[in-house]
């Protein structure tokens, strides 16, 4: 297995398709590494030199932030809303939807296990 971005890809596949198995590198920007890299994509990584993973791997450091980097940015940049107190902050802190979704029949993700308020029809004992 080539050791990309301190990520194991698979061998079996075609170079396109196992560089988005490194977090911040989708199927488009993997085709344009193999382009900037000078690689086929339509070869398998078992089927590459160690040059062209070297090339591959030179590219996506210089170039790309992935893995770690982007993580460690994504998580700064979601403190810095909480602690500016903007809307897209307090949506985070109160973990519900970020980007305007509907959370009055969705997000149930978001939002946790459904909790029934009441007990239903009241007994006429208690209705006096």
């Amino acid at each position: 297995m080539a050791r990309i971005a301190g990520v194991n890809i698979p061998d079996n596949k075609h170079v396109e398709y196992s560089l988005p198995y490194i977090n911040g590198v989708g199927l488009s920007l993997a085709k344009k590494i193999c382009a900037q890299a000078n690689v086929k994509c339509g070869t398998k990584v078992s089927d590459l030199t160690t040059t062209e993973i070297d090339r591959i791997r030179e590219v996506i450091d210089k170039n790309y932030k992935v893995e770690g980097d982007l993580k460690m940015e994504i998580a700064q940049n979601i403190k810095r809303l909480k602690a500016i107190s903007s809307y897209r902050g307090l949506r985070h802190m109160r973990n519900l939807p970020v980007h305007g979704q509907r959370t009055k029949t969705n997000a149930r993700t978001k939002r946790g296990k459904k909790v029934t308020v009441g007990s239903g029809r009241k007994k006429s004992a208690e209705k006096t």
